[in-house]
């Protein structure tokens, strides 16, 4: 099997260039052009003769627009790279008879409620993000090539910045911390994104019946200030010198962005679990074992 990766420096592309290995020959791509061959998603012509030069059987886009805030302001780019780029790999995943793999966020929700979103739920992004993520789900459905849409939040890895070293890096040199407690999620680890990846290729490929979209997401939920405070509490258990004496709570309007961002981030796995009978573990297991490689624990 010939894959191609997208994203591949990306959090989560990094660790797919590792699961997703075993599985084939794999072509893994960035946005620069070697021997021909770009991963760019704003160059929607390049990417098309990428994919017809490449004729991979499967696939796996890790590459997005990330800049929440800057994509209120830069739609075009963010809607080329989120929507129409996305568009372009599912109908060329459809001429070839290849899957696809493209992952989505808890963006496309409203954020509103208490409860865990479910797939089935009605989508309302308050956000051009959101709304341009939601565009590339809908541009890969109508494609109808064989694909698998994992909806994820709060994604972090050890490699490249993340929330958890930001709070480690000012609770050393600050005594007061302010963080938003009243969003909720699961943070959720690169690493188990790409290990549910590549179990749940496996399984699609002798069970195209499985193809569709999954909220993927560790178990369990925290606010961004539990996480912070969860965070340098186990920094202090590896002897780590903070300053730190307060991390107090504040509300999201306390900390204003050009971007509206979600409350409630939470997502229901119970169909990926189901369907692939994977296990996912709780979101601290993961956020210790990152913490101790950040640390060199």
């Amino acid at each position: 099997m010939k894959i191609l990766l997208l994203g591949k420096n990306g959090q989560v592309g990094w660790e797919l260039q590792r699961s997703l290995a075993p599985l084939g020959e794999l072509v893994a791509l960035d946005r620069s052009v070697v021997d021909g061959l770009t991963g760019d998603l704003s160059d929607l012509e390049a990417l098309r003769a990428t994919i017809r030069q490449v004729k991979p059987d499967l696939i796996v886009n890790a590459a997005a627009y990330t800049a929440v805030d800057k994509a209120e302001s830069e739609t075009d780019l963010a809607e080329r790279v989120n929507a129409h780029a996305p568009g372009v790999l599912a109908k060329e995943a459809a001429l070839l008879g290849a899957w696809l793999v493209h992952y989505s966020t808890d963006y496309v929700f409203s954020g509103e409620g208490l409860e865990p979103w479910q797939e089935m739920d009605p989508v309302n992004p308050v956000n051009y993000y959101g709304a341009s993520k939601q565009a590339g789900e809908q541009e890969i459905i109508a494609s109808g090539c064989k694909y698998l849409i994992f909806r994820t939040s709060w994604v972090y890895a050890a490699r490249g910045n993340n929330f958890a070293k930001t709070m480690l890096r000012l609770a050393k040199d600050r005594e007061t911390l302010n963080v938003i407690a009243d969003q909720i999620g699961a943070p959720t680890g690169a690493d188990l994104i790409a290990d549910v990846t590549a179990l749940a290729v496996q399984q699609v490929l002798r069970s195209p019946e499985l193809t569709g979209v999954y909220n993927l997401a560790a178990a369990g939920e925290v606010s961004w200030h539990g996480y912070a405070c969860y965070v340098i509490d186990l920094a202090r258990t590896y002897n780590e010198e903070l300053a730190v004496t307060a991390v107090n709570p504040i509300d999201t309007t306390a900390y204003p962005t050009p971007a509206r961002r979600p409350l409630n981030s939470r997502l229901n796995t119970q169909k990926l679990r189901d369907n692939f009978s994977l296990h996912l573990p709780d979101w601290q297991s993961g956020v210790n074992r990152m913490l101790r490689e950040v640390l060199n624990k």
